[in-house]
């Protein structure tokens, strides 16, 4: 795999692209690039100068999913050398899922069985009106195994008995009932969809961004219960003594910009 098959770009606002880029190859992705990104993305998440993650890619595809070299190469391996494979792709899935900061899925063609797991890793999703989507991996008598946790997570329970059976294919339109993706645009407008939610997110405080995402992450299907009601007050009380949180609240009540704004 070249050097150059994910690239990384922070802008300095602090804004992170990460970039598929084998556009010759519809943006698959085998083992040499799932390990490039479990490597980007764990230094991203070490690096409190990011403040949003986007993930891109080149030419008229998202991600076409599995590289079919990697796949012929997986269906000579024995059952401890998939095994361990598999974790590789897990893991990279994994640690896109838990960046602590949001993260933007920029999704234009065809995103399929691997593409659909990264799109659902991602906070949010910006997909074009001729982006489609398919959980593929049923045509050729395997599962989507190691993207599961995340796609049902994105598209409901329900959603996935359809499509992770049948694989069929659909549309942005379909996606955006579905939850897997936010919003969806003309071809011409992508671009400036992500760069509208970027501006909202650097308009907020940065760290109350990263314990906002934490919280739900925490807060996500749990009983409400005392115990949870009491880590709500806590959260709000410690953050409110905070740094940021006193220069927010200070801004707010003198009528003047935070100085993490965007605006500035």
């Amino acid at each position: 795999m070249s050097q150059d098959a994910v690239t990384t770009d922070i802008d300095p606002r602090g804004v992170a692209t990460v970039t598929l880029n084998r556009e010759d190859k519809h943006n698959a992705f085998d083992d040499a690039m799932i390990a490039a990104l479990r490597a980007i993305f764990d230094d991203l998440a070490g690096d409190d100068t990011v403040r949003v993650v986007v993930l891109a890619s080149t030419g008229r595809n998202f991600s076409a999913g599995a590289d079919l070299g990697w796949m012929q190469r997986m269906a000579e391996y024995d059952y401890n050398h998939n095994l361990a494979d598999a974790r590789l792709l897990a893991g990279m899935l994994r640690s896109l899922h838990e960046l602590p900061q949001p993260t933007i899925a920029r999704v234009q063609g065809a995103a399929f069985g691997g593409g659909v797991g990264l799109v659902s890793c991602c906070d949010m999703a910006v997909a074009t009106e001729r982006a489609s989507f398919c959980l593929s991996e049923v045509k050729i008598g395997l599962v989507p195994a190691t993207i599961s946790p995340f796609v049902v997570r994105a598209m409901g329970e329900r959603a996935c008995r359809r499509y992770f059976t049948t694989a069929e294919r659909f549309d942005a339109a379909r996606a955006l009932a579905l939850g897997l993706v936010s919003e969806v645009v003309a071809e011409a407008e992508l671009d400036g969809a992500v760069e509208a939610l970027i501006r909202s997110i650097l308009g907020n405080g940065p760290q109350a961004v990263r314990d906002a995402k934490h919280l739900v992450a925490d807060i996500a299907g749990r009983e409400i219960t005392d115990a949870l009601v009491e880590s709500t007050c806590e959260r709000i009380a410690h953050i409110r003594v905070s740094p940021e949180g006193q220069e927010g609240l200070g801004a707010f009540l003198n009528k003047r910009q935070p100085a993490w704004s965007s605006e500035q």
